[in-house]
This record gives C-alpha cells, sequence and structure tokens, in this order.
C-alpha cells in the first residue's frame, strides 16, 4: 500500500470535514493518505475507504490518482469487499496499465475468488506489456511469473507451470524461490536431466534454488545434503529478532515421578504417510512417564480418521495453523513442553520459524524429514542404525540417537479386500516388478536399470502410480526408446489408502528407488506380503528402505549395489519358485518382526526423550555441528554436478578429501569432526 509518512501531531479531524475538502479539491494527497492510514490503524477501515471513494470521484485529474484507487483497492480488501477491491484496481491499471502490484493483486483478487484462469490471464498480460522493463517492474514481472507457476502447478498443468517458472529463473537466476519449484517440477514428470541450465542460467544456479527435500532424490551426497540444509536454514529461516523470547531453561523432572511434557509439531497429523505412522505410537506412548502435546499446523481437515484417533489419544491437541510463528512459540512455551519434536523438518507446510525461538530446552528431528536439519536449534535427530550407523553420523549437524526402526507403522490401518489382477488392470499371468514411489524418486538411472530387467526377463510387467496422462506417457516413450514395448509399463490410477493397500499385494515385487527410496511405500508392501529389493547408499533418504526390509526380517532382499539388483530381480523373474519362499519368510515373520514391534518402538522413546532430559538437567545438551559447512557446500556443489548415480563410501570420501585439501593449500581450513579432521590433514 502507498502510504505517506509524515506523522500526526494533531488530533484526527473528523470524517465529514474530509469528505467536504476532497470534494472541493482541497485535500491534497498527502493529507489523503495520511488521514485514511490513521483510520485504519485506529480500526475504522470503513471511514478510510470512504475517504478513498469520495477523492477519487471528485479529483479524476490528478496525476496520482492511480496510487488512490490501489490504496482503495487494499482497504476495501481488508474489508472483505472484494468486488469494490477487483473495481478499484482496474481503475488504478486503466490509468496505469503497468502498475505491476495492481496487476498482482488483481490477479490474486481473481485467484481467490476461484478464478483460476482469469488470474492467469491477468497476470500474464503483465508479462506481455514488460519485456522491457525497469528494475521495479522486473521485480514485479518475477513476482508475477512465480504467481503463475505456482497457480498451474496447483490446477495440476506442470508443463505449463514449469515454461512460467523457467521464464522467472531466466529473469533472475538470482533468485532461487522460481528455480525451487521449477526442479521439483521436473522431477515430479520425470524430465531428465532434471537441470538443463541455459546461456543466462548455469547449473550452479539450479543447484543453489533447489531445496534439500528435491536434492535428496537427486543425489546421494550426505555431505553435500548436509550443507544445502545448513544454507536453506539461514535462508528460510535467516536470524529472527528472538530478543523478547526468554530461552526455556529445563524443569527439575528425573526421578521426581512428574510426567514428561513432549510436543509433537506437524502439518501431517491427518490421513498422510505420517500420520499413518504416528498414529499407533502417540496411543501406545506410556501415559504415566509422558504427556503427550499435539501441534498440528496443516490445512483444515474435516472426517479425518487418524486425525480423529490422535485427537482421542492425546494429552493436549492445538491448532496452531493460524498462529504466526512467534503466536506459536509462544504457545509451546507456555505449555511447558520439556522435549520438542519436529516431525516436519522442510517439508511442506512446515513451520522450522517456530523452533528458532527455542520455545523448549530441547529440540528433536524425528519422523517427517530424511535428512539432517543443518540448523542451529535442531540438537537431536532419531533415526536408527541402519540409516545412521557410527561411521556416517558425521553427515548430521544433530547427535544421533537411535530406535530399533525408523518406519513406524500402524497395525490396526484397515485393508480392504484383495481384488484380482484383472480387476487391477493387470495381465494374469505374467511376471508383476512394482514401484509405487512419487514420480520425483523416479530417476534416469533408476528407470535404465528398470528397462534392463524388463529386457531380461520376458513376458514381465512394470507397475507403477500414475503421475498423470503426459508424465505416464513420457514414460512409456521412454520405455519404447529403450527398446521396451511401451504397454509393459502399467500405471494404477489414485486409490482410496485401503483399497490401495490391498492391490498392491497383487504384484510379485517391487523395485525400490535411487537415491531417494521407499519409506512408508516399503513398510506398506511389506506390510500385505509384497517383497522389497533394494540396496542402500550413504545418504538417510538412500538408506531408508534397506533399514525398513532388514527390520522386517528378510535381510536376502538387500542387494550390494544396482548391478546386484539387477541380477537378483532377474533371478526372481525366471525362478518365482524362489521368490515364493522369500514371501513366505515374510509372511512367518510378520508379527515377530522388529518393523511391527511398535510397543517396543514407544518405550525406546520415551527412554530417548527422558535420556535428552537428564542430559538437558545436566547442562549437557549438545550444541549443532555447523563447523566448515560453507567450504562443504562450495565443494559439493562442484563434486555433484557429476551426479554420480551410485558409489562406494570410500571413493566418496576421497573426493571430498582432495578437494578439501586443495582448498586448504589456498586458504587454510580450520579442523572439523567430518573428513577434515586433524588426522586427515596431516597426512596431506
Amino acid at each position: 500500500m502507498v502510504t505517506d509518512n509524515t506523522s500526526a501531531s494533531s488530533p484526527v479531524p473528523p470524517l465529514t470535514g474530509m469528505l467536504d475538502l476532497a470534494r472541493i479539491h482541497s485535500l491534497s494527497l498527502a493529507e489523503l493518505f495520511q488521514f485514511a492510514e490513521g483510520r485504519s490503524a485506529a480500526g475504522q477501515r470503513a471511514e478510510a475507504a470512504e475517504i478513498y471513494k469520495v477523492w477519487s470521484a471528485f479529483n479524476e485529474a490528478h496525476p496520482f490518482l492511480h496510487l488512490v484507487y490501489f490504496n482503495y483497492s487494499v482497504t476495501l480488501r481488508q474489508l472483505g469487499d472484494v468486488a469494490g477491491s477487483i473495481h478499484a484496481l482496474r481503475a488504478c491499471l486503466k490509468l496505469d496499465p503497468r502498475f505491476g502490484q495492481a496487476h498482482i493483486n488483481l490477479g490474486r483478487a481473481f485467484e481467490d475468488s476461484g478464478l483460476a484462469t482469469q488470474a492467469i490471464q491477468q497476470w500474464r498480460s503483465f508479462v506481455e506489456i514488460t519485456a522491457e522493463s525497469t528494475a521495479d517492474r522486473v521485480m514485479h514481472r518475477l513476482m508475477v511469473l512465480q504467481h503463475i507457476g505456482r497457480v498451474m502447478e496447483n490446477a495440476g498443468l506442470l508443463e505449463e507451470a514449469e515454461t512460467a517458472l523457467w521464464q522467472a529463473i531466466e529473469l533472475r537466476p538470482d533468485k532461487t524461490e522460481a528455480g525451487q519449484h521449477w526442479s521439483a517440477l521436473r522431477q515430479r514428470q520425470c524430465k531428465w536431466p532434471i537441470l538443463a541450465p541455459s546461456d543466462h542460467v548455469s547449473l550452479g544456479h539450479l543447484l543453489d534454488a533447489m531445496s534439500p527435500l528435491t536434492l535428496a532424490c537427486y543425489s546421494d551426497d550426505p555431505l553435500f545434503q548436509l550443507a544445502k540444509a545448513y544454507r536453506y536454514n539461514k535462508s528460510f529461516v535467516g536470524r529472527p529478532d528472538t530478543s523478547g523470547f526468554a530461552r526455556k531453561t529445563p524443569k527439575q523432572k528425573s526421578g521426581t515421578g512428574e510426567r514428561l511434557r513432549v510436543g509433537y509439531v506437524s502439518s501431517d497429523l491427518r490421513d498422510h504417510a505420517v500420520g499413518f505412522a504416528l498414529r499407533e505410537v502417540l496411543e501406545l506412548h506410556d501415559k504415566e512417564s509422558v504427556e503427550i502435546y499435539a501441534y498440528y499446523c496443516g490445512e483444515p481437515v474435516a472426517n479425518d480418521a487418524t486425525q480423529t484417533r490422535m485427537k482421542n489419544t492425546v494429552d493436549c491437541w492445538r491448532d496452531i495453523a493460524t498462529l504466526s510463528d512467534v503466536e506459536a512459540a509462544s504457545q509451546i512455551a507456555g505449555d511447558d513442553i520439556d522435549i520438542l519434536v519436529d516431525v516436519n523438518g522442510y517439508t511442506k507446510h512446515a513451520r522450522t520459524k517456530i523452533f528458532a525461538y527455542r520455545p523448549a530446552p530441547v529440540i528433536v528431528n524425528f519422523c517427517g524429514y530424511p535428512g539432517s536439519m543443518g540448523s542451529p536449534f535442531h540438537q537431536y535427530m532419531i533415526t536408527d542404525a541402519r540409516i545412521v550407523p557410527p561411521e556416517n553420523e558425521i553427515y548430521y549437524s544433530e547427535k544421533v540417537l537411535r530406535i530399533p526402526c525408523s518406519q513406524p507403522v500402524d497395525r490396526k490401518r484397515v485393508i480392504a479386500e484383495k481384488p484380482s489382477r484383472a480387476e487391477a488392470g493387470l495381465p494374469e499371468g505374467a511376471f508383476v516388478f512394482a514401484c509405487f514411489n512419487g514420480m520425483q524418486k523416479i530417476t534416469e538411472s533408476t528407470f535404465t536399470q528398470w528397462m534392463q530387467i524388463l529386457i531380461a526377463a520376458p513376458g514381465s510387467v512394470l507397475w507403477l502410480l500414475t503421475g498423470s496422462d503426459n508424465v505416464d506417457q513420457h514414460l512409456r516413450q521412454a520405455a519404447e526408446k529403450a527398446g521396451v514395448a511401451p504397454e509393459r509399463l502399467i500405471f494404477a490410477p489414485k486409490a482410496p489408502n485401503a483399497k490401495h493397500l490391498a492391490r498392491i499385494a497383487l504384484a510379485d515385487l517391487f523395485l525400490d528407488t535411487f537415491p531417494y527410496g521407499a519409506h512408508s511405500t516399503a513398510a506398506d508392501a511389506l506390510t500385505v506380503g509384497l517383497p522389497v529389493l533394494t540396496f542402500p547408499g550413504k545418504s538417510f533418504a538412500a538408506r531408508f528402505c534397506h533399514s525398513i526390509v532388514a527390520a522386517a526380517g528378510v535381510p536376502e532382499l538387500i542387494c550390494r549395489g544396482p548391478e546386484h539388483l539387477i541380477e537378483t530381480a532377474t533371478g526372481f523373474a525366471k525362478d518365482p519358485q524362489s521368490l515364493k519362499k522369500v514371501r513366505e519368510s515374510l509372511q512367518a515373520k510378520r508379527e515377530i518382526n522388529e518393523l511391527r514391534d511398535i510397543p517396543a518402538l514407544a518405550r525406546r522413546l520415551e527412554e530417548l526423550f527422558w535420556q535428552m532430559q537428564a542430559q538437558s538437567e545436566r547442562g549437557e545438551t549438545p550444541v549443532p555441528d555447523l563447523l566448515n559447512l560453507d567450504i562443504y557446500y562450495e565443494i559439493g556443489a562442484e563434486l555433484v554436478q557429476d551426479n554420480t548415480a551410485f558409489s562406494g563410501d570410500r571413493t566418496y570420501r576421497q573426493r571430498y578429501l582432495e578437494k578439501l585439501a586443495a582448498w586448504n593449500d589456498y586458504e587454510p581450513i580450520p579442523h572439523d569432526n567430518r573428513l577434515w579432521t586433524q588426522a586427515a590433514a596431516s597426512k596431506r
């Protein structure tokens, strides 16, 4: 909103007198803005709107009338008069067709009125008239392109969204928001190579724009992922002013018999993979040991079975979605939470800034995000020993604590009646390979491996979850190009969860993706008796699936690498009897395996919470290790451009050490606890 910074030193005159002055051209623009802003600030927006309306009606020749219409539109919008706001914005643009903020606001008004097509048309009109722009107009053009991309993405128009976002990237490659969405969109469409630089946009720009979650689907580089998380946190969270927010000190609870108060913060406490994973854990928490608070920051849901179950079991449920970060942090602090669990990480609707205020003495990264937060305020991460063995702790800024398996399951999940293959659209006699991971996890190298398996196993098919008609067709064309008949790729439509769980049991063998493997989808498959074939990498996301498979009691399904996976999958297809033995073993261990021992997992979580509490009371809460992460980022950004699909740990670390040594020769690097240790540096 355009405002005047002059402060009033005299009492605000009555509206009637000001309206009279506006009618006779005796109210200056500065006086108008001062009066209107004063009335708005006093909660009298209707009076502000009235003075704008009268002034604009009687001052049609004023050279800055468009600014008045713009302010008038904002005030009307604040009053809930969307139609009036649209009229005012149109009047503004009639006077100044290049007023970028008016185009943006008018498009938003159309969007909020359910007219997404009209919103896009409005923003496109601004794009078309600003091909050659001033700095201000470049900024507005950028915002408009980003809005177009966002609305098209939400409408499922992925190609069109990608095009709009690429225009924004080329306009300002240094601005990361458009690039962040663009790379994620390309992953969802299986467009390879994912990162495609141009004369105006470097590969470095595109890597800088990637979100941590998108990077996890792109490369198995845990050091670069840690450094990316660290940089993303600095950009996304920054350094909020916490001076007025008192740091919480731990209460003495160990040995007192008083319950530990644990808070779970998440946007996914609903019918969602994370919600499915946590709901029985919450039900099994020992209420004599811990008191559970749930802080929901997601979108409102109705008749949601998971959320209903959670509300019925937690001690306190709070919806913080509409609270500001400071307000939410104050609520948590006021609840005297001892252990605060971040179940979002850097995922959709995450409220990471809340944790920056440190509203609890202990903050934990658990369950919702496959990696390190790289933040100065996440002190612990809970995972398991297969995902993060001791030698891999250098890839995480938090202190690592371990439970038996990082993938909780809900043993009460409803599974519908198993359909026939014909009902699921599958050929009756074929060997069915399957993968029900999201399209964003299917890399070019993974797809190539799948095609090699299909070629080596004639008569087999590959069953995938549908992306969209365009994405499905794109993958069929890629299969044909690889020498596989496109009809051998079969796409499962979206289905309710209970029906989806029932149908996936029809497949013969689940093939994992790399580097971001199956998480809840692997647990789902194993739950219904579908074997999952995988191999571990180095990063959290690349090691999760093998942990789940091991916890299910079938380690024979864990391969050494991609070539071994191709060989094993082909062998099972040629000898289905050998796979039958695996399925029988999986079924026999179903109720006694580690994966489904949720009571033991809940007890272990409580042990860890009390361990953290005791350390906190003793002043021994760990400090996140962020040393040299800017250097690891620069080196990782260089190394990841090769995007080696799979490599051994020794080779991987050696590449980093060589780069670190070269850097140190030019500019000495302080020793750290990762790769550039004093011992490693002395060998160089």
